[in-house]
């Protein structure tokens, strides 16, 4: 009885093992078949997905066509096919942006465009594309033209520089006053002579040698040593309070040097001209310790320090702060300046009369935007290339190049500016825009006449200086404060 019993137990679990395994087998083959029926139906399901990854697709999308004549079917409607002509086919422009998007078909699951759509936005995107190449065509002949400009002005840099060399320097008291060389002199001096005609026409009355130049900057370099040891504040606040005691603006400069063209990055501490800079301001600081340092002066420094070296730079600097007009400026002499500002009205209500009205009208006198510019030499207002040129010219007629300068800037936008009040006037005049070019303003400045009634602007001013009355209806409420 008990061998029956382990065998009904063994047979019994042969059973329950084999139907196991058929079980198993049935269910494999069931879900096999479901997985191969439904992977075509997902992968081919049409749709966009808003949020995550959109699956890869192994099948290739339904064509366009099929798609439409489903939705045909499914609708009932009968939809024409565009023509050719709407289709984009060998397009010779093909811009880089969504702009063509326009043409392009709906997303598969979508109805597709009509007809008269189709054509809308064929003609949209042509329009659009007519544009661009306009603007396109537009800023290439732009282009062109600066180029040729360009090219131009180097040949004539390159020829003038030769005339400059060979035949102008070498003998400079006997051409400089002659017509030719006046000509070739407005038109600007080339870059690699530009020094050596502004240290000539500047002139030495002087007398400063190199070697006196670095006797100053040693006396410049015990003076900072003693600032950085001593750290005397008080010392730079009272820098005003006697002339021995103005050799402390050597602080000054250094608050200023960094605000000096900041978007060369040069002049800056670390740039490759900022030890220079403040060598030349410093020693000017000490050479002239009744003058000092004045806001401003790092612009004419600079400008000089681009175009000549280190001890002729500050031969140059020194010899045109001691001119007339630049040593009552930077002087604050308030009787002189005010006596420039007059002699500047007067050509300004003979050469431009409505503007000159315009301004009276609001009360605006020439010391609101003429300080700035003078206390720089435009080097500040005005791009570097150009406020080089109106240098040159400067050197060659003086400080009434300077004022005809100014008169010319005026000319030049007198048409804006009799548009604006007070503060919009003072503010465009005290920021100028940046694409003010040398050909517009110089012919602007060819324009202005400095004669007044047969007086040219040495009379007139001589006339002023004999004047000694103080209360002029000229004279500026700014500076009287």
């Amino acid at each position: 009885f008990q061998g029956k019993t382990e065998l009904g137990t063994n047979i019994t679990c042969d059973v329950l093992t084999i139907n196991k395994k058929k079980t198993l087998l049935f269910f494999r083959n069931f879900f096999t078949k479901r997985t191969k029926e439904l992977k075509p139906a997902v992968q081919s399901a049409p749709g966009w997905k808003l949020f995550g990854k959109v699956p890869p697709r192994e099948n290739l999308p339904k064509d366009s066509k099929i798609i439409q004549q489903e939705y045909e079917a499914r609708t009932g409607r009968m939809c024409k096919p565009p023509p050719p002509s709407a289709r984009r086919k060998n397009m010779e422009f093909e811009p880089l942006s969504t702009t063509a998007l326009i043409l392009e078909d709906r997303p598969a699951n979508l109805p597709a465009k009509s007809v008269e759509e189709a054509l809308r936005h064929r003609q949209e995107y042509d329009e659009m594309v007519a544009e661009a190449k306009k603007r396109e065509i537009k800023e290439a002949h732009k282009r062109k033209k600066i180029m040729r400009e360009r090219f131009k002005q180097e040949e004539n840099i390159a020829s003038a520089m030769v005339i400059w060399v060979n035949e102008i320097l070498p003998n400079w008291e006997g051409m400089r006053a002659t017509r030719r060389v006046r000509e070739l002199w407005w038109q600007g001096l080339p870059p690699s002579v530009r020094g050596k005609v502004w240290s000539l026409a500047v002139g030495n009355e002087l007398n400063i040698t190199p070697e006196l130049y670095e006797i100053f900057l040693s006396r410049a370099k015990e003076r900072w040593k003693s600032f950085s040891e001593t750290s005397s504040e008080n010392d730079v606040e009272d820098a005003s309070a006697s002339v021995a005691d103005r050799e402390a603006s050597l602080e000054l400069i250094k608050l200023d040097i960094s605000r000096t063209f900041p978007s060369l990055y040069i002049f800056q501490k670390g740039g490759p001209y900022h030890d220079l800079l403040h060598s030349v301001l410093g020693a000017y600081t000490c050479y002239r310790p009744d003058v000092g340092y004045v806001q401003g002066m790092s612009f004419i420094a600079a400008v000089l320090i681009l175009n000549l070296e280190e001890a002729d730079a500050f031969i140059a600097f020194a010899n045109l702060l001691n001119k007339p007009c630049q040593l009552a400026f930077f002087r604050v002499d308030h009787s002189m300046m005010l006596k420039y500002f007059a002699a500047f009205e007067v050509f300004f209500e003979e050469n431009l009369p409505k503007l000159f009205l315009h301004f009276k009208s609001y009360s605006l006198t020439p010391d609101i935007y003429l300080i700035d510019w003078i206390f720089t030499l435009y080097s500040k207002s005005l791009p570097l290339d150009l406020a080089c040129r109106v240098w040159d010219v400067f050197c060659r007629d003086g400080e009434e190049f300077l004022f005809r300068t100014g008169l010319g800037i005026l000319r030049l936008y007198e048409d804006i500016l009799l548009q604006m009040d007070f503060i919009h006037i003072a503010q465009f005049l005290t920021k100028l825009p940046e694409d003010i070019t040398s050909e517009k303003l110089f012919s602007c400045i060819a324009a202005i006449q400095m004669q007044n009634s047969n007086k040219k602007w040495a009379q007139v001013f001589a006339s002023l200086m004999k004047d000694n009355k103080e209360g002029d209806k000229n004279h500026s409420p700014a500076l009287k404060s």
